[in-house]
């Protein structure tokens, strides 16, 4: 399973730190960042690779801008 979290997307609400801080936080831009993931060259997509889900699903349930997928 991955995350992709397409950072171009994000408004910065904070919802993803505050229903999973394990694997996201807030950059100095006052946007989410994914912790431990890799940035795509061509684009503001981050990925990670992931063995469980953990609090990642509640994550992208509450985001409102919908820039947090799960892919299994």
């Amino acid at each position: 399973m991955r995350v992709i979290y397409k950072k171009e997307k994000c408004i910065g609400c904070g919802s993803c730190v505050a229903v999973c801080p394990d694997f996201f936080e807030l950059d100095e831009e006052g946007k989410a960042h994914l912790k431990k993931s890799t940035l795509a060259e061509n684009s503001q997509e981050e990925t990670l690779e992931i063995k469980q889900k953990g609090c990642l699903q509640d994550a992208v349930d509450v985001c409102p801008v919908q820039c947090i997928k799960i892919e299994e």
